[in-house]
């Protein structure tokens, strides 16, 4: 039996916890696959995309969820719908699929948060798609928070989803406003950069507007727990960081490309060993 090769492409991609979380679930699984990473540039398509159809399948992350689309024969509904690819499975066909708005749901429901009611999203970049468009499909009412030179982008966004979702209730908003506006959101969403290492010290809103805050999600993980999760746990809030929605969307790749089956308590052990790895690695 030829050897099954998986990987991730991105650019740069010189850390990422991928190939830790896949090859686990290949063994949790019981099977057979090689994960390895690729750096591929957006204007390298055109040349490494014979390549990567000779893999078995493979995951895509910045800056290529979009790229990727013109060289796949077939995109999931939601895919298509987000304009976005995180995970492909090659065969006769070349088929794209987007897991992160399932490892986004898988998490909010392993950390018991509800996802309902007002929903505050920091961000717009790819990420945030995710996020407001899962919300708008939960019938939350949503604001968009932005940095002053994101406001063309955010606003681009907020029309693409209401265009395509009649029913979105989306409001906008730049995040220096969210300390002044009555606002108590059930969930607050990061949805930035702001808090990653190496600067560990940022917050993206300050601990006034996370007190007013529920639940908090930080699609940040690393640090396994930034400084906003601190702070809304100290404020008592349910809160909830980006590594397990990273390795539930790895996950959905699995059973996309396999029809794997895993039981919570692996996935979860699967976390704390990955936030334990990523000590290691950075």
């Amino acid at each position: 039996m030829s050897e099954r090769k998986f990987a991730v492409i991105g650019h740069p991609i010189g850390h990422t916890m991928s190939p830790f979380i896949h090859r686990r679930l290949f063994d949790l699984a019981h099977t057979q696959g090689v994960y390895d990473i690729i750096d591929v540039a957006p204007e390298e398509f055109a040349v490494k995309i014979k390549a990567l159809n000779e893999l078995a399948g493979y995951n895509v992350t910045i800056p290529n969820k979009q790229v990727i689309i013109p060289f796949l024969d077939h995109l999931d509904p939601k895919a298509e719908l987000y304009g976005s690819v995180n995970t492909v499975r090659n065969g006769e066909i070349r088929e794209g699929f987007t897991t992160d708005p399932d490892g986004f749901l898988k998490a909010l429901k392993a950390n018991n948060i509800p996802f309902e009611g007002d929903v505050v999203i920091i961000g717009c970049g790819g990420v945030a798609r995710t996020f407001v468009y899962e919300a708008a499909l939960a019938g939350c009412k949503i604001t968009i928070a932005v940095r002053p030179d994101d406001v063309q982008i955010r606003d681009a966004l907020s029309k693409d989803v209401e265009t395509k979702l009649k029913k979105a209730d989306i409001n906008t908003c730049l995040i220096s406003d969210l300390t002044d506006l009555a606002l108590c959101p059930d969930l607050l969403v990061n949805a930035t950069p702001v808090g990653m290492y190496p600067k560990t010290d940022a917050m993206p809103v300050p601990v006034k507007v996370v007190d007013r805050c529920r639940c908090v999600f930080d699609a940040v993980y690393n640090p396994l727990e930034t400084k906003l999760i601190q702070a809304a746990k100290a404020n008592g809030a349910a809160a909830a960081g980006g590594m397990t929605m990273l390795v539930w969307q790895a996950v959905v790749s699995h059973e996309i490309w396999d029809s794997s089956v895993y039981n919570n308590d692996d996935i979860n052990q699967l976390i704390e060993d990955a936030a334990k790895e990523q000590t290691k690695l950075f």
